[in-house]
């Protein structure tokens, strides 16, 4: 093929690219009309909660698509909604104005925006003074009764003090309806955030430290609220995390004193604490840990932390161990079972020279006739100890190796062995020759 026929066929298929690239370009149409928007401020007296209405005549000499109203909170679009507009006229709706927790009174934005077929728009703004409803009251709901919270003179918060039957006071709060564009709004708890919401009416877990006559407070704007159970851990304040749990990361101190305030009767740990008389002290090494109030089990639940999350087991034999497995559990392997459920595992208590330590009740924490757990690295499945990397001449159990009735690294009774009911055994394990080369004693104490 000569020069000037390759030419001619760069030529044509440079025109063909051409032609392709246009016919494959998405002309958009062209718009056309004049919308218009023809409303008067009709927003006064708008309330955190509010439906507010609105009316809207809309106009245009090209057919109508959609209305849309749109509520801001500063820059902050937090309401919408869309009317469809096919023909000229005067459209009414309502926009829902949010409730949110502790949002100060103050000027938010309603834009409405109307839109023919052809894309053209068209929009107008208001501005719109929104504040707390001046509730004259509140409704403390339980399920047998409701009672009125007043106003206490301290800014939006409200109270009901009656003889309650109970000094648990499972509950949530209404308001009434203030004028016609407001509604009810209820305030209950929500489990995931041990926290009251807006909108909610799970039940909030109030209690009082003592029955009989008491206050129940709650601000409607920052929706603080109690009483709540309230316990105290070394002058440290517990959080609540559920209703049954309450919470604390904390240093403690290996033989410091420990005080505990706000449930009687609790379980001692004898992995964590040491009971003289009135003096309860600390018994593994100094550290930060966790301590979680089991109100239901009346259990001090302890973890050893490495920051703000669990600690695992180091290279070089500091950190923790973690029990996890069947027929074992604190303060009872019956109803607080641990299985082979990460969450459920028993944090050994660090004593020092890296050695750990559990100590279980036959017939309370630990089966007496069989036993199936193992020894984790971390909080949760990925390394563990393994015959390999475990041994021990107990005549008490012994640990598998995937062909003696037991899977790789997880522990038995010995044949003919039965735990006897009452008698405590403490397991150790000593890690002072290694993370690989881990001793396991058992001892009946």
């Amino acid at each position: 093929m000569n020069t000037k026929k390759i030419k001619q066929w760069l030529f044509i298929i440079a025109v063909s690219s051409l032609l392709i690239s246009c016919s494959n370009e998405v002309v958009a149409p062209q718009q056309e009309g004049n919308p218009t928007i023809q409303i008067e401020n009709q927003f006064a007296d708008v309330h955190f909660g509010d439906l507010l209405p609105f009316e809207v005549t809309v106009n245009d000499d090209v057919p109508l698509s959609t209305l849309t109203a749109i509520f801001y909170y500063g820059e902050e679009e937090v309401s919408r909604t869309t009317i469809r507009t096919k023909e000229n006229g005067t459209y009414s709706g309502t926009i829902e104005v949010p409730y949110r927790k502790g949002i100060p009174d103050g000027t938010a934005t309603l834009e409405f925006v109307l839109v023919n077929t052809t894309l053209k728009k068209a929009s107008r703004s208001f501005d719109v003074p929104v504040e707390l409803a001046p509730y004259p009251y509140l409704i403390l709901v339980t399920l047998n009764a409701s009672y009125p919270m007043l106003p206490t003179g301290r800014p939006d918060e409200y109270t009901a003090t009656e003889a309650f039957p109970s000094s648990e006071l499972p509950a949530y709060i209404k308001t009434p309806v203030v004028d016609e564009k407001g509604r009810e709004m209820v305030f209950g708890w929500d489990e995931g955030v041990a926290a009251v919401v807006e909108g909610s009416r799970s039940e909030i877990p109030y209690a009082s430290p003592a029955g009989g006559t008491y206050s129940v407070t709650f601000n409607a704007r920052t929706f603080e609220t109690g009483p709540f159970f309230e316990l105290v851990l070394n002058g440290q304040k517990m959080s609540m995390v559920d209703k049954d749990n309450y919470r604390i990361d904390i240093d403690l101190t290996q033989g410091g004193e420990i005080t505990f305030e706000g449930m009687t009767d609790w379980w001692i740990d004898p992995d964590y604490f040491v009971a003289e008389g009135d003096k309860i002290t600390f018994l593994p090494i100094s550290g930060k840990y966790r301590v979680t109030a089991n109100l239901v089990l009346n259990w001090l639940r302890v973890e050893v932390l490495s920051g703000a999350n669990y600690a695992s087991l180091q290279p070089d034999g500091t950190g923790t161990i973690w029990v996890i497995g069947d027929q074992v559990g604190k303060p009872s392997y019956i109803s607080n079972h641990v299985g082979w459920t990460p969450p459920n595992a028993l944090c050994m208590a660090p004593v020092g020279n890296k050695k750990y330590q559990l100590t279980l009740v036959a017939g309370e924490t630990v089966n007496t006739s069989e036993i199936n757990f193992k020894f984790f690295h971390q909080k949760d499945w990925g390394g563990e100890f393994r015959s390999q990397s475990l041994a021990t001449d107990s005549d008490i159990v012994f640990v598998g190796n995937g062909n003696n009735g037991r899977d790789n690294g997880n522990l038995g009774l010995a044949t003919g062995i039965m735990l006897e009911t009452g008698s405590a055994y403490l397991f150790t394990i000593d890690l002072s020759a290694g993370v690989d080369n881990g001793i396991l004693t058992v001892v009946k104490k």
